[in-house]
């Protein structure tokens, strides 16, 4: 028997990254119909590598629509994923990334490029850019935030990815955590007090946070924060370090986990930053957008 779907797909959609596959079967609006997740990232993969994984996550619907395109963005195509896509130069497009897709042979996929900043500072994004262009209509200038392990900071004008900045946030956060004497006290209990706290005081520091990195233990010790709060404080530091020196006279939009979006936004507000939190189904609805922009599915 089918799958009963009420609004027909065009497109099968893969968000494939480092830790994680979420597979989306997209409708001709670019909404997501049903989804497939899998922890099966670009360095976790089942037996039988990518072919395998795209099988499985795939087979239900391949068998119901066997002719469905099929685009993916992430970092299966980076050098360590399934065939690498090179960059695409910014100022990108969308045009410009639905002219670069490369294809995976034998199994109907394509791999959307990716966007490089060359240059003294240069930087790279790979999945951002789709989730990008999926937030925002054509045309429109923004300054958008994608929070996570490397979160990115984006400039957008005149429908094109100008310029972007790349700060290791959640992977500093998570090695603090987990590797130092800073995360022994590691909670799942959360403080929005202690969480402000950090944020306020990476505002207020003028030589930066890597001074205050022992207060969230020396606090601790001298009885003004509870040791369950030590993460909340920490993650406070790193994200007011990072709009300290990111932060924009424009109104952010925040892509991403809700949780961390709802995070950013609170600390925004102590830098008195109004931001605006994108509706879900980016990756999706970018992905839909470059398939139709590279002629994969009807405009």
């Amino acid at each position: 028997m089918g799958l009963r779907i009420m609004s027909r797909p065009c497109l099968i959609g893969l968000d494939w990254g480092t830790s994680s596959l979420r597979a989306m079967l997209i409708d001709r609006r670019g909404q997501t119909i049903e989804e497939q997740f899998r922890p099966w990232g670009v360095m976790h993969l089942p037996v039988g590598s990518f072919t395998s994984a795209y099988a499985d996550v795939t087979s239900i619907w391949r068998t119901e629509w066997p002719d469905l395109p099929c685009l993916a963005a992430g970092m299966v195509g980076s050098r360590q994923g399934w065939i690498e896509a090179p960059y695409c130069d910014a100022p990108a497009t969308i045009e410009m990334l639905a002219t670069r897709l490369t294809s995976v042979p034998d199994v109907g996929m394509h791999i959307v490029p990716g966007v490089a900043l060359r240059g003294a500072r240069p930087d790279v994004m790979r999945g951002e850019e789709t989730q990008v262009f999926g937030s925002l209509d054509q045309g429109k200038d923004r300054c958008i935030v994608l929070p996570g392990s490397h979160s990115k900071w984006v400039t957008m004008e005149s429908g094109s990815i100008t310029d972007f900045h790349t700060f290791m946030t959640g992977e500093i956060f998570a090695a603090l955590r987990d590797h130092t004497i800073l995360g022994t006290a590691a909670s799942s209990e959360k403080s929005t007090e202690a969480f402000d706290r950090g944020v306020l005081a990476a505002r207020a520091a003028s030589g930066g946070i890597a001074p205050l990195f022992f207060s969230a233990r020396s606090l601790v010790l001298d009885g003004q924060l509870n040791p369950s709060a030590t993460l909340d404080y920490l993650s406070g530091l790193l994200i007011g370090d990072e709009l300290h020196i990111a932060r924009s006279n424009a109104k952010p939009l925040l892509i991403g986990d809700a949780d961390l979006c709802r995070r950013y936004r609170r600390a925004m507000n102590l830098y008195e930053i109004a931001a605006e939190i994108a509706a879900p189904g980016a990756a999706a609805k970018g992905l839909w957008r470059i398939a139709r922009a590279a002629g994969l599915i009807p405009g």
